[in-house]
């Protein structure tokens, strides 16, 4: 089973907008691309909302039926581990392994020692063609090791298990190391591959962590051209990997953290359309910040839910950001009183929560914590689907647009 050379990850927290998710996609299909949709959704979210795996599948395959979509289209389990794999198995064929919590983990001395060893051919000046030379130590694999072998081995457990319940070529794998505070670099990222590679895991996209900072529905904030140097690498290191160590042909990187990252966008495309190569890309929660814009947009009773969602999470800000510490940066000075948005008016609203960097009113705190509230969204229950399928028509574009408009168009410069 593989993914298309493109392929874009559509969270929807609360199911609503299938549709509108593929409409946008196929939209930019009609161009001549081919970007296989991953409906994605993790443990913890599936928690929050109180909803199943299976769910995530009737939405997937409804979609694809409604609109006759032809092409590839997958279901991911999304950030799982050992401990959280298991409900999945039957509906996703897609799965993220997160070893994040594993980095720095001790590994067997005797894993330690077997690994330096497998790496002697490549000690010394290593020389990728297009990346700076890379001095390969004994000390630097000692290094790598202590950090990540314990967070390979992991990787390889799940991957063992999907193998076993789910079957070979059922299922793509990704390797996810993303959400942590430091960056992987390109040499890193060699090594973490092969340590993959040694331990079978067929790895079809990973993602590290970059340079900079990749906070939820938002903007890179970092040097571009250290991205721009450190992605291409990244780029070159998965080919070299991929014939080096055995991995598939169509290893291709994937950006997560909540996607929105505009600015890194026309550099990753000049990367990928240079080397011919292939992206995943997660818009994560954007769909969910989509349904808070429609709602406020459609006005009346919508806007009155839409400050509400503001004010419970304002009240329970700390609660909210916790689990997403590492991916977020709120500035509370910043954020609006409640009072101050109850007297909003549905443009004001939509101008300070909608991603458009160049709109004064835009509001990149006020954003953050509406992108991690959706907690309080779930709690509403009824209420607020209730609220989604009376304002579908208006959420829905909103979501189509958001998609196609901000993403896709500038990724592949529609």
């Amino acid at each position: 089973m593989k993914l298309s050379k493109y392929s874009i990850g559509i969270g929807d927290r609360f199911s609503h907008q299938g549709q509108a998710q593929l409409r946008a996609i196929m939209k930019a299909n009609k161009t001549g691309l081919d970007i296989s949709p991953v409906w994605n959704k993790s443990n913890r979210e599936h928690q929050i909302v109180h909803s199943k795996p299976e769910d995530v599948r009737i939405e997937a395959d409804a979609a694809v039926a409604a609109l006759g979509f032809t092409g590839k289209y997958f279901v991911d389990a999304d950030h799982i581990n050992m401990t959280t794999v298991a409900p999945f198995i039957e509906a996703s064929d897609f799965f993220t392994l997160d070893v994040a919590a594993f980095i720095g983990k001790p590994s067997d001395p005797a894993d330690v020692e077997a690994f330096v060893a497998s790496c002697k051919p490549y000690m010394g000046a290593l020389k990728i063609p297009g990346v700076e030379p890379m001095n390969v130590t004994e000390t630097l694999l000692r290094e790598i090791a202590d950090k990540f072998l314990a967070a390979t081995q992991q990787a390889s457990e799940i991957y063992q298990y999907l193998l076993k319940t789910k079957g070979e070529g059922k299922f793509v794998a990704e390797v996810s190391m993303d959400e942590v505070e430091s960056p992987q670099t390109p040499i890193y990222l060699l090594f973490i591959l092969k340590m993959l590679a040694d331990k079978g895991v067929k790895v079809q996209t990973i993602a590290p962590k970059f340079t900079g900072r990749f906070n939820k529905g938002v903007d890179y904030r970092g040097d571009l051209k250290q991205f721009a140097k450190e992605f291409e690498e990244d780029v070159l290191v998965l080919d070299f990997a991929s014939k080096e160590f055995g991995l598939p042909a169509d290893l291709k990187l994937s950006v997560h953290s909540g996607s929105d990252k505009f600015s890194i966008y026309p550099i990753m495309a000049e990367v990928i359309h240079k080397h011919n190569k292939g992206l995943h890309l997660k818009t994560a929660g954007t769909t969910w910040l989509e349904e808070v814009i429609g709602l406020a947009k459609a006005g009346g009773d919508g806007l009155v839910l839409a400050k509400t969602i503001y004010e419970r999470s304002l009240g329970r800000k700390d609660e909210l950001c916790g689990p997403y510490a590492d991916v977020i940066d709120i500035d509370d000075a910043q954020l609006p009183s409640v009072e101050t948005v109850n007297g909003w008016t549905s443009e004001q609203y939509v101008n300070a929560l909608q991603h458009i960097p160049t709109e004064p009113s835009y509001n990149s705190n006020f954003r953050q914590l509406i992108h991690v509230a959706y907690k309080i969204a779930a709690e509403l229950g009824d209420t607020y689907t209730g609220m989604l399928r009376k304002h579908a028509d208006v959420i829905g574009s909103c979501v189509e647009e958001n998609i196609y408009e901000r993403h896709l168009k500038r990724l592949f410069d529609l």
